[in-house]
């Protein structure tokens, strides 16, 4: 006689297997809400990018440019506030995931509890600071690419020009470099002041210093070039895309004087100045469209030598001192 033997039912359902396990699920379990809302923030930007840039197509088609002239204004409000919003994200990231990731684990202890058990603190700091990192470069790589898409093709009709903040920082690889440099600023700060909120206080202030320090900045990217034309003569067309940084007006022999020099009351006194020094030239500096490119990756480039450095730091730091 047979007998079939089945194995009883335990009442247990078995356990779900995670993607993400062991020390990455524990760091994004405990920073999913600022995830959620840079995923939400990514995701809502990339659309508006999107359906303004197919607005403006239909407007351009509408009014069949390029062979007849685009309307005096193809965008109004909506870029401009597109572009603030672009612009200000590096700061965003460096107050609200930067400088809270590890002072808040400081200040309520549970970098202490997170260091005592199997992981070391190395390891744990390598992983917050990992996926700190892959979301501001994700989220911004995504943003930049997007609005470079749409700005690129038809940058002659929109309001800023190529050297601006509005256009150069939110295309190619500024906004990623830039982001990544303020966030891991405010880690370095959070790191330092041990507190959140004047951590964000601190990394805020320290944000809007080195946005305005860049755009100062950002005419030294590039060796500028020198241009020479007639006094009283148009500047050529190819330069229609070109940034000014200063003119002047110049001599036969290559002298050059301020622009308001020989600003006389009458056009016979003027002409006598000019006759009397011999200016017969224009002189402009500036720098050439083409540069945008290399200057946006040298700035990039030394923005992420700033990152690595701060990064370094606030290992080394952490490595030694107790977080």
């Amino acid at each position: 006689m047979s007998t079939t033997l089945t194995e009883a039912s335990t009442g247990r359902a078995t356990p779900r297997r995670r993607m993400v396990r062991g020390l990455n699920w524990l760091v994004l379990r405990q920073h999913r809400a600022t995830l959620l809302c840079l995923l939400a923030l990514t995701v809502l930007c990339s659309i508006w990018i999107v359906y303004q840039r197919a607005q403006l197509i239909d407007l351009l088609d509408a009014a069949g440019w390029p062979g007849k002239d685009a309307p005096p204004q193809v965008v109004g409000r909506q870029y401009s506030n597109l572009t603030t919003l672009l612009g200000a994200l590096p700061v965003v990231l460096a107050v609200f995931l930067g400088a809270p990731l590890i002072a808040a684990d400081s200040e309520q202890g549970t970098a202490q509890l997170a260091t005592t058990q199997s992981v070391t603190r190395r390891r744990w700091l390598v992983a917050k600071l990992g996926w700190c990192f892959a979301a501001t470069l994700v989220s911004c790589v995504v943003l930049s690419a997007l609005f470079t898409w749409w700005w690129t093709p038809y940058r002659s009709l929109l309001s800023f020009s190529w050297m601006e903040a509005e256009s150069f920082d939110n295309t190619g690889p500024v906004l990623p470099a830039l982001a990544l440099f303020l966030t891991a600023a405010g880690v370095t700060i959070g790191v330092l002041v041990r507190r959140v909120l004047p951590a964000m206080v601190v990394t805020f202030v320290f944000a809007v210093a080195v946005e305005t320090a860049w755009g100062l900045m950002r005419t030294h990217l590039a060796p500028s070039h020198v241009f020479t034309y007639p006094l009283d003569g148009e500047l050529p067309a190819r330069f229609a895309e070109s940034y000014e940084l200063d003119r002047w007006i110049g001599s036969a022999d290559g002298t050059l004087y301020g622009w308001g020099t020989c600003a006389e009351a009458t056009e016979k006194a003027q002409n006598a100045c000019l006759s009397e020094r011999g200016i017969v030239n224009s002189v402009m500096e500036y720098l050439d469209y083409d540069q945008m490119a290399a200057m946006q990756w040298t700035g990039a480039g030394i923005l992420l030598a700033g990152t690595a450095a701060l990064t370094a730091f606030v290992v080394w730091r952490s490595a030694r001192r107790p977080l």
